[in-house]
């Protein structure tokens, strides 16, 4: 392999190897438990901005949670 090839595939490695590290670093697990909904009967965005759950909560689930997690 010519000197040029094996240097671009280095960087092309290198590249690839910091992307993937910040992507595993970066990567949050979600606060939101589908416990709480099955346990209140209410679906994941009573609580939450996002419908799915988990990140920024609405009034009522900032409520919530400062009850103790009690309705």
């Amino acid at each position: 392999m010519k000197t040029h090839a094996k240097l671009i595939l280095a960087a092309t490695a290198a590249a690839l190897l910091i992307a993937g590290s910040a992507m595993i670093l970066t990567v949050q697990t979600a606060k939101a438990t589908p416990a709480y909904a099955q346990k209140t009967g209410k679906a994941c965005g009573y609580c939450h901005v996002n419908p799915a759950g988990g990140g920024k909560l609405k009034a009522a689930g900032t409520k919530f949670q400062k009850n103790g997690h009690k309705m």
